[in-house]
C-alpha cells in the first residue's frame, strides 16, 4: 500500500494547476536585410507575447535595425545575423528602419 500510495500523490502533484512549469521559448521572426531593404517590411506578432527578431544582413555593409517605439538601436554588421529580443507588446504598430539607407530601409511590426 505505501509504494500506491506515493505514486497516487505524485499523479495529484504532477496534475496540480499551481505547479509551476517551463514557460515555451519566445517565438522567432527572421527579417533579411538585402539591397538595402528589409524584407519582410511587414511582420506581425502576437500582442502580450515577447519574440526574438533574428535579423540577417545579406549587403556587404552593415546596416542598422532602429525603432524609436521599441526603444531598440543595433548595428547588423554585413554578411551576418543578430538575435534581437523583443518584450511583450500591446496590440499596435511599431515602425523600424535602417538608419544609413533610411530611404529604403523601413519596415513595421504589427501587434495584434
Amino acid at each position: 500500500m505505501g509504494a500506491l500510495a506515493a505514486a497516487l500523490a505524485l499523479g495529484a502533484l504532477a496534475a496540480t494547476p499551481g505547479v509551476a512549469r517551463a514557460a515555451d521559448p519566445p517565438s522567432e521572426v527572421p527579417i533579411v536585410i538585402e539591397q538595402n531593404r528589409f524584407q519582410p517590411e511587414e511582420v506581425r506578432v502576437k500582442a502580450g507575447a515577447a519574440f526574438v527578431l533574428v535579423v540577417t544582413n545579406k549587403d556587404p555593409g552593415p546596416e542598422e535595425f532602429e525603432s524609436k517605439e521599441l526603444r531598440i538601436e543595433k548595428v547588423i554588421p554585413g554578411g551576418k545575423t543578430l538575435r534581437i529580443r523583443v518584450r511583450a507588446l500591446k496590440p499596435g504598430t511599431y515602425p523600424f528602419f535602417g538608419e544609413y539607407h533610411a530611404s529604403t530601409a523601413k519596415g513595421r511590426i504589427v501587434a495584434e
